[in-house]
């Protein structure tokens, strides 16, 4: 007869945080229960709460966990050479990817959970958010610089309409029950915008 390995406390919460985003992306973020969670993982209701005080703590280890994913996604390191632009790129492409394959992210971003419920949680978005639209501001200040960006338009500006485009297409890709590329989608419009920044519209950033 087979013996069950029990578990660690560090692997049961990483098993729980799974299991919320995934039902989180399935049945929505106001719909989540710990007893629904507790039969997706496979254990006793009380059994998550012997991993998580309160539901809120889960919602804060599910956020810590996205977050961390999300940075890792669109890390680089000091040896890819990219130019600002392709830096830009690769932000906004990594974290279409990284949207498409986690479909709980807008659910989330757009819950009542989120906006209403927990400001921990809201806070703890609100400053990825922040760290994103300040990344994107530095990148398309330094294409400004080289002038390969219109020296007029203002780098803050140009960040938010960058950002506003991640989070209006994850939007409506949610909306429209993940029907299209996501990233296809986000790699056509974001090239649009480019070349709408661009000092010398002719030629590609």
């Amino acid at each position: 007869m087979a013996t069950r390995t029990r578990k660690s406390s560090k692997e049961r919460k990483a098993q729980i945080v799974a299991a919320a985003i995934r039902l989180a992306g399935k049945i929505g973020p106001d719909r989540l229960t710990t007893l629904a969670l507790a039969r997706e993982v496979g254990i006793s209701e009380a059994g998550i709460f012997r991993h998580f005080s309160t539901k809120g703590d889960i919602w804060q280890a599910v956020a810590n966990h996205i977050g961390s994913l999300l940075q890792a996604k669109s890390a680089l390191s000091d040896d890819d050479g990219l130019s600002p632009v392709d830096q830009l790129r690769h932000f906004v492409i990594g974290h279409l990817t990284f949207i498409e394959a986690t479909p709980a992210i807008p659910a989330i971003l757009f819950s009542r959970e989120l906006h209403a419920e927990n400001d921990q949680l809201r806070r703890f978005f609100a400053g990825l958010v922040a760290q994103r639209q300040s990344h994107f501001r530095s990148l398309i200040a330094a294409e400004i610089k080289a002038g390969h960006v219109h020296k007029d338009l203002d780098a803050d500006d140009a960040a938010i309409v960058v950002l506003a485009l991640v989070q209006g297409l994850a939007m409506r890709w949610s909306l429209n029950d993940r029907s299209f590329d996501l990233v296809e989608e986000g790699e056509r419009l974001l090239e649009m915008l480019l070349s709408g920044f661009s000092s010398h519209k002719a030629i590609r950033l």
